[in-house]
């Protein structure tokens, strides 16, 4: 919780010893323990034993989650899944080095598709997320650490750029339901779909057309402010990343 007042040098060389950590392959029960006690305490785990918040998107070939356990990948594997997409972009928990073993065990294939939840969309990511998900081996699932913020996006982008939805539909997926809130910093992320149905929707643009040429993730990000006290909320008590 102190690590904001560390220097920047010192908090880099902190994450990169948690991934090299965690990059390694399970080797015995003493490694075995300590992996499972950092994703229930360390990575707040322990919520998602309880509740994965879990839900079948669009057309049905694409889930969406939280973090899941061992467990949970065996049920998608049970449920006919065959790729998992982690949104999370660090292997900075013993999630990650479960993660990765179960899928091997069950047979599913893992990938990696980076979303970030309180800054302005990159260009980049956006304009490769139609490629993306034309690449990927169907029924899969999408997650992030609490399947409300990076999940909800994503399958957004999913229900636009793969399954041909309206945006303003798409972005229900950014929701109350799925413990997503629009006033904290999360809610830029409803603010960039709103900027579109504002400035390219409504001038006739198609979505990638005003991602490339008009979008100005810059601004968006000047122009976005977060509630205070949903932010406490979001960040301070349910940890979110």
């Amino acid at each position: 919780m102190f690590n904001r007042f560390l220097p920047p040098e010192t908090r880099y060389a902190r994450r990169m010893a948690r991934i090299a950590r965690w990059e390694k392959p399970i080797a015995g029960r003493r490694n075995r323990l300590r992996a499972w006690v950092n994703m229930l305490l360390v990575d707040h785990g322990v919520l998602r034993l309880a509740y994965l918040n879990r839900h079948r998107i669009g057309r049905g070939l694409l889930w969406r989650s939280a973090q899941p356990a061992p467990h949970d990948l065996a049920w998608f594997k049970r449920q006919g899944l065959r790729t998992i997409i982690s949104l999370r972009g660090g292997r900075e928990h013993g999630s990650w080095q479960l993660q990765r073993e179960a899928c091997e065990r069950e047979g599913l294939l893992l990938r990696e598709f980076v979303v970030r939840s309180r800054e302005a969309p990159d260009r980049a990511m956006l304009l490769s997320a139609r490629d993306f998900f034309a690449g990927v081996e169907y029924p899969a699932l999408i997650h992030c650490k609490s399947g409300a913020d990076r999940a909800g996006f994503a399958a957004a982008l999913y229900l636009i750029l793969h399954e041909g939805r309206p945006v303003a539909e798409a972005a229900r997926q950014l929701s109350p339901r799925y413990g997503h809130f629009r006033f904290a910093k999360t809610g830029i992320l409803d603010a960039f779909f709103d900027r579109y149905l504002l400035e390219g929707e409504a001038k006739g643009l198609s979505f990638l057309d005003w991602v490339e040429h008009h979008y100005d993730p810059e601004r968006l990000q000047r122009d976005f402010q977060a509630g205070f006290w949903s932010d406490i909320l979001v960040d301070r008590l349910l940890r979110r990343e």
